[in-house]
């Protein structure tokens, strides 16, 4: 029962991998892998995560900063001993602790903006990562839709192709029953070579076209990956999504390239106010505690009574003199305990400490200049953006609307080069019509077939690319 259950499972699993490697992929699912997988769309992400970082540190920054330090040392020779301020020849070890801590309570409102610059930094970065995946997608868009445009060129070719060698056939049984010229037959037969070279041709742009738009969504490897064609279709008039300065006046909202200039001109407004702040004065709070050891502190250890000295004479009321003694004793000494001098030499400072800005070179002065100039860059910067994405929205409408025309028009001469060449097939069938002239309609029927197929796939690209302006997303499905 295990083994069948193992098998079972194998072979499920073969079974399911085989479906796997040769899934159809649709637009969006190529879009959404594509955005989840894209190397670069995850170097762009963690550019927003340094930018968080950024913003985190400045408001950090707010809080009061504190240092300590401690040392163990030992001295050799003369010094001055710092808790004694006395000689020391011998060797002495001391030990010396510090805390030190400081705010600053102005500075010309710098670390307020600092923090609104980079949290405008930071949407500026999200919309720079934005801009990017919408520009992998419209990438994969276009390679999705240049795949389905030489789909269906081989599928032209393939029916041509067809068609040339039924008449090869057919002409072949005419010449073999002598009742047409072989020259004939030759000149088809060229058609038919030049016909499967144009096919092989268009074979070789699918598979690159293939393997481009694999490649774009970063597969481990191209084998079975294949696409979904939906029904592209363009019915009657289908005009266009509104007139390119409708499109641009929604486009400008939402364009993510938009967005983060806006944010870019921001930050640079703050970054004038950071550089202005400079020249007001800065007042500061700290306060520290410190304290120490010295082995060269000595403290009486012991009193050893000794003989009494003699200091000097008086006399009595008899008029004798008499010695006059003074308590004497010797003394030993030992080094203060660690603890003790810890206690002991304790002391703390704190302090307000105002600095004014007075010369420095006119740095502050050019930090000024700079940052207007920065200011009026991005100000630049961002009316470039405006141009440049209302000029891609004109040439998008110009070139969808030109495409439109231009569809209609290849197709009512499809039209009329399809019957032109049903009738010159009839004719060469029956032998009133040359082999040239034949194939001269052919290639009239087949151009037209060619323009038929790059107007409708121009138009539909450029209107997906208009819908994605108004804010629709990318899809084929209408």
């Amino acid at each position: 029962m295990i083994r069948k259950t193992i098998l079972f499972l194998l072979i499920t699993g073969m079974i399911s991998g085989g479906v796997t490697a040769q899934q159809v992929w649709t637009l969006e699912q190529c879009i959404d892998h594509a955005l989840t997988n894209n190397l670069q769309v995850k170097q762009s992400m963690l550019l927003v995560e340094s930018a968080k970082a950024d913003v985190l540190q400045s408001k950090l920054d707010l809080l009061p900063g504190i240092t300590g330090n401690a040392s163990h040392a030992y001295n050799y020779g003369q010094t001055i001993d710092r808790y004694t301020n006395q000689f020391a020849t011998s060797r002495v070890q001391s030990n010396n602790f510090y805390l030190q801590s400081g705010v600053t309570l102005f500075n010309g409102f710098q670390k307020m903006n600092l923090i609104r610059q980079n949290q405008l930094n930071l949407l500026a970065s999200e919309k720079d990562a934005e801009k990017f995946m919408n520009d992998i997608s419209i990438n994969i868009a276009t390679f999705y839709l240049q795949v389905l445009f030489y789909k269906e060129l081989v599928q032209i070719r393939s029916n041509q192709l067809d068609i040339t060698r039924q008449q090869v056939v057919r002409m072949q049984k005419l010449v073999d029953a002598g009742t047409m010229a072989a020259g004939d037959l030759f000149v088809v037969e060229a058609q038919l070579a030049g016909e499967e070279s144009s096919l092989v041709s268009a074979e070789n742009s699918l598979e690159v076209s293939l393997l481009t738009l694999a490649q774009l969504l970063d597969l481990p490897s191209t084998d079975g990956f294949d696409i979904e064609i939906p029904v592209l279709s363009i019915e009657g008039d289908p005009g266009l999504a509104g007139s390119p300065d409708q499109i641009f006046n929604h486009a400008v909202t939402g364009m993510p390239e938009i967005r983060a200039a806006e944010y870019r001109l921001q930050s640079s407004e703050k970054q004038l106010l950071r550089a202005r702040g400079t020249f007001y004065p800065s007042l500061a709070l700290s306060g520290s505690w410190g304290t120490g050891y010295s082995g060269a502190r000595q403290e009486v250890d012991q009193v050893i009574p000794a003989d009494p000295a003699l200091i000097g004479f008086a006399r009595n009321t008899e008029g004798e003199n008499l010695d006059v003694y003074a308590f004497n004793s010797d003394f030993t000494y030992k080094t203060t305990s660690w603890g003790d001098q810890i206690r002991d030499n304790n002391n703390q400072t704190i302090g307000l400490y105002l600095t004014l800005p007075i010369f420095n070179g006119w740095q502050t002065r050019t930090m000024v200049s700079k940052s207007k100039i920065a200011l009026e860059n991005s100000r630049l910067d961002l009316e470039l953006q405006r141009m440049a994405l209302r000029k891609t929205i004109q040439q998008a409408w110009a070139d969808a609307r030109a495409s439109l025309k231009n569809y209609h028009a290849s197709e009512k001469k499809l039209h009329a080069t399809q019957e032109s060449f049903r009738y010159a097939e009839q004719k060469f069938n029956v032998g009133v019509m040359n082999s040239v002239d034949y194939n001269n309609a052919k290639k009239d029927m087949t151009n037209a077939e060619s323009e038929v197929l790059q107007s409708k796939f121009d138009f539909i690209f450029k209107t997906t690319v208009l819908d994605f302006y108004m804010g629709k997303p990318l899809t084929l499905k209408k």
